[in-house]
């Protein structure tokens, strides 16, 4: 399911009261999932070789510092091995607090970091955040359908729900 992070499917905050707003649906959205519980925060970066410096910003790491490489995940499908890309995951695992991955989830709203997800210790439940809103899969159709009514107002407008 997704939902969208500010009112009328505006894509980027402008203004702190904006980005305020932004923070909040994240953050009412993640309490509801994880509150009580602790999370996997994961990052990832892309490099043409699996240890080699990420291909672009380091913001990744300045954000996320106690991630640890969990997984690397090379692209085969390309017939160049010069092209290959590796993208690489990197986990930790907090607490969850209302807040604690406000500076990521600012980032991902600029989109100045892409492809940070959150995720239960058990894999149950995925919040992925993106600029212009969040993508959730839970862990079954009632839970789904339960948070998407508290939010109705979150969603998309669009037939398709995007």
């Amino acid at each position: 399911m997704r939902f969208h992070s500010l009112p009328g499917s505006k894509r980027y905050p402008e203004s702190e009261d904006e980005y305020a707003i932004v923070l909040n649906r994240y953050n009412t959205i993640l309490d509801e999932l994880f509150a009580g519980t602790d999370v996997f925060v994961v990052t990832m970066d892309w490099s043409s070789t699996p240890t080699g410096p990420a291909g672009h910003s380091n913001l990744r790491q300045a954000l996320h510092p106690d991630g640890i490489r969990w997984w690397i995940e090379p692209d085969h499908d390309d017939p160049d091995p010069e092209s290959r890309i590796h993208t690489r995951l990197y986990v930790d695992r907090r607490p969850w607090e209302r807040g604690c991955a406000d500076e990521l989830l600012r980032a991902v709203a600029d989109d100045a970091l892409a492809e940070v997800f959150f995720t239960d210790t058990e894999l149950r439940r995925i919040h992925h955040p993106y600029d212009g809103g969040a993508d959730i899969i839970l862990a079954s159709p009632g839970e789904r359908d339960r948070v998407r009514d508290r939010h109705a107002d979150w969603l998309s407008g669009h037939p398709a729900g995007l």
